[in-house]
């Protein structure tokens, strides 16, 4: 990993020490480059002729998802943002009074509203799988709870609230053995972990291009198993979605562009292509790797100062790190660090409430680190913390 090109290439590297990459990475030159590029082009010669001569640009945005996830490009939607992908596959999913979905004491506000709503309004149950010793999801008790009336397990991957990582692979195990639908939010894990969707076994996951993947806000992605396609529903079809084939009729498109709609964020989608590419010319396994090690010192850094409590729960750990100091308000502590040039933000309960509610904490410190960050800026985020902290 040659990090002086990286940091060559990462502009706010120069002006803040950046550790809220579970929040938005810093973009780096080359995805820069593309948006604005495209947008001067819009400005130029027009929106729809700007859009007609990126063709190959946008296509490879579709080809480098598809390499990343180990999908085929047919699988793949490109949308405004995480949320919206992941409420295309879950509200497009089927669920009826009495069907039960399975998801995680972790899971994310986002998601559980929309489980809320489907039960007020569908009449379906949604049942909390829990926790093992370690506080991940624990397949086993996802195993036992399985029966008839479970149609879907959905499931954060890696929650906003924590250094925690969901066992994906084995819940995919247990997932594909009783062949029930298994959708996967991968908000916080696209780009800092690797995501073979063969290997980990859902049908459905959804991810978000401005966190890890270093990409533009405004864009996102889903992930729909070529022979789940037909039962889904999208929630939502127009033109670009569906064709209108007679005064009585569409028909709607052969994949999964079925979940996008014909208006989009034409620069931002460009953006986000580049920004996988760069992620995978750098390596995944080589990210994976040197977020964990940055990680694993700087929680037994941190652990080690008396009045710091570290709250990262799970076997395995990404790059999220959940924190308080004793005596000092969390949103305090926050503005501290950013007065010191420090980027980091808070995680309520509001976030992950069953979670968090468990544990009794009502909001926690929270840092994203990422590959480009240095151990000098480590080291002068510890000095802060110790100011801070005394």
């Amino acid at each position: 990993m040659d990090m002086d090109k990286i940091r060559a290439e990462t502009p706010g590297a120069e002006n803040v020490i950046h550790l809220n990459n579970c929040g938005a990475g810093l973009m780096p030159q080359p995805v820069l480059d593309a948006v604005i590029g495209h947008l001067r082009r819009e400005t130029e010669i027009g929106g729809y002729e700007a859009e007609e001569e990126a063709a190959d640009a946008l296509a490879n945005t579709y080809n480098a998802i598809a390499a990343m996830l180990n999908c085929g490009t047919d699988e793949v939607a490109v949308v405004e943002n995480a949320t919206v992908a992941w409420d295309m596959a879950f509200y497009g999913f089927p669920l009826s009074a009495g069907d039960v979905v399975l998801t995680a004491v972790s899971e994310y506000a986002s998601n559980y509203i929309a489980f809320l709503q489907r039960v007020e309004r569908d009449g379906i149950e949604v049942r909390v799988v829990p926790n093992d010793n370690h506080g991940q999801t624990d397949p086993a008790a996802l195993a036992r709870m399985i029966d008839d009336r479970v149609k879907l397990i959905a499931i954060t991957h890696a929650p906003t609230n924590g250094g925690l990582i969901n066992p994906a692979a084995a819940i995919g195990q247990v997932a594909r053995k009783a062949g029930v639908p298994y959708l996967l939010d991968a908000c916080q894990s696209a780009g800092q972990v690797p995501l073979d969707v063969q290997a980990i076994g859902c049908d459905m996951l959804s991810a978000t291009g401005r966190k890890y993947l270093r990409g533009p806000r405004g864009t996102g992605f889903l992930y729909v198993r070529s022979n789940m396609l037909d039962r889904l529903n999208p929630p939502f079809l127009d033109l670009h979605s569906a064709s209108w084939s007679a005064p009585d009729r569409y028909e709607m498109a052969p994949n999964a562009r079925r979940f996008e709609n014909w208006e989009n964020y034409v620069a931002g989608k460009i953006g986000l292509g580049v920004a996988v590419d760069y992620a995978l010319d750098i390596g995944l396994d080589a990210i994976a790797q040197r977020v964990q090690d940055l990680a694993n010192d700087l929680r037994l850094r941190m652990a080690a100062l008396p009045g710091v409590a570290v709250h990262d729960l799970g076997v395995e750990k990404s790059g999220i790190i959940s924190f308080t100091l004793l005596d000092r308000d969390p949103e305090g502590v926050a503005t501290a660090l950013a007065a010191a040039g420090i980027n980091t933000s808070t995680s309520s309960n509001r976030a992950t409430l069953i979670d968090m509610e468990q544990r009794g904490i009502p909001i926690m410190n929270r840092l994203g680190l990422h590959y480009y960050n240095t151990e000098a800026e480590l080291d002068q985020f510890m000095d802060t913390l110790v100011r801070i902290a005394n």
